[in-house]
């Protein structure tokens, strides 16, 4: 048997260090080449780590949380020494080279053939006697067993080990059975309907996605003076606007969301207001615009929160802003995004959906000077050319870089 050593890969872009979010083995397991190792965290897209060979788990080389270099020793695994795969370097010593062969000795004369043997080699060799069954040797090799992955993302996952459960033992009520927050609530240990007093505490440690966006959050507001300015709009006509095409066309072409207005609305209002739609690099005070619009899009995932980016967003109809936005979405909260779908956004939109209540004061998208945050649409009586009426109303909360707006 031979020790692999699995080392970080290099994940490309510069990236010289990732954090360690998740592993998926412990010392002990078999694992199967292919089989996913752990999880790490790269910015804010998080990238899988599969096994280049199988065998057993002898050592892992990070606890979570912990930030890696590439090239730094990820795992260590017992394997046969025939399975060795690239980027594993054994770390036992090889085995020593074979004695020559011994020549091979004379064959023996050729005896004189019987009649016998002549008349049977005329007629061709007699069916050879079946051998005897030879007992079967079984051997212990690394196998997967059938997959009983949990689902659950990193965060999830984190919060379950810092309360002590285990999520095998969970039935998740998320889409496609995947563990969610409330679960682990339902499950944690001195959880009462009953609302009984307690005094139970926890600590939860911020890693992966959760660390990200807290630097990300801190370094913006000490970075940027923010001002919110808040606005009330008239949406009634953009509600039957889209009720109306939703009629005409949602059957083939897919029900339009609100959000893709927003998005058709900020791409005209960027044209005559170039300012917003740019990003700031302070340390060399240089403000770049941009006259294409990659609109960042926020979206909530278990993990957190994530800005995936439309791009070329001016190049867009309803029906394909609306389609994109929903993708891009899905990806992100699925943990499948990628380090190019999460950067190279110039200026952000953020929705709070039906819970958007009445003001927000949204944080700007580092290095980006604006963001543009929806509250719900709710009717309101409004005054309108004298007289009283029910309108679809809404707050836009946006907030910006006062150095540059």
């Amino acid at each position: 048997m031979t020790v692999h050593t699995i080392r970080m890969p290099d994940l490309g872009e510069g990236i010289a260090e990732v954090e360690l979010v998740l592993w998926r083995v412990k010392p002990g397991d078999l694992v199967a080449e292919d089989q996913l190792l752990c999880d790490v965290m790269t910015d804010k897209a998080a990238v899988e780590i599969p096994s280049s060979v199988a065998g057993r788990v002898v050592e892992l080389g990070g606890e979570i949380g912990q930030m890696m270099a590439v090239g730094s020793v990820l795992i260590r695994i017992e394997g046969e020494a025939g399975a060795q795969a690239p980027g594993a370097a054994p770390t036992s010593a090889p085995a020593p080279a074979a004695a020559p062969a011994p020549a091979p000795a004379p064959p023996p004369p050729t005896p004189t053939p019987t009649p016998a043997a002549t008349t049977a080699a005329r007629l061709g060799p007699a069916p050879a006697p079946a051998p005897a069954p030879a007992p079967v040797a079984t051997m212990s090799q690394p196998h997967t067993a059938p997959s009983t992955r949990v689902v659950a993302a990193p965060a999830v996952r984190a919060r379950a080990r810092a309360l002590g459960i285990d999520l095998a033992g969970l039935q998740g009520s998320g889409p496609d059975g995947r563990i969610v927050h409330a679960d682990l609530d339902a499950a944690r240990p001195g959880s009462s309907a009953s609302g009984a007093a307690t005094d139970v505490t926890r600590e939860v440690k911020l890693i992966g996605l959760r660390r990200k966006i807290a630097q990300k959050m801190q370094e913006s507001k000490r970075r940027i003076p923010h001002f919110t300015y808040v606005e009330e709009v008239d949406v009634t006509e953009m509600v039957a606007l889209r009720d109306e095409l939703n009629r005409q066309h949602g059957a083939a072409r897919g029900e339009l969301s609100p959000l893709a207005f927003v998005v058709r609305a900020v791409v005209r209002a960027v044209a005559d207001f170039p300012q917003v739609n740019a990003r700031f690099d302070d340390d060399a005070g240089v403000l770049t615009l941009h006259d294409a619009v990659h609109l960042g899009v926020a979206t909530q995932t278990e993990g957190g929160l994530m800005v995936p980016v439309l791009r070329q967003a001016q190049t867009l109809d309803l029906w394909a802003c609306t389609e994109r936005i929903a993708r891009l979405a899905a990806t992100a909260r699925a943990g499948k995004a990628v380090r190019e779908e999460l950067s190279g956004s110039t200026i952000t939109v953020t929705s709070l959906g039906k819970l958007g209540g009445i003001v927000s004061t949204p944080v700007i998208n580092h290095p980006e000077v604006a963001i543009v945050g929806i509250n719900r649409i709710v009717a309101r009586p409004m005054v309108r050319d004298g007289t009283v009426q029910v309108r679809q109303m809404m707050n836009l909360s946006s907030s910006f870089d006062h150095r540059v707006v």
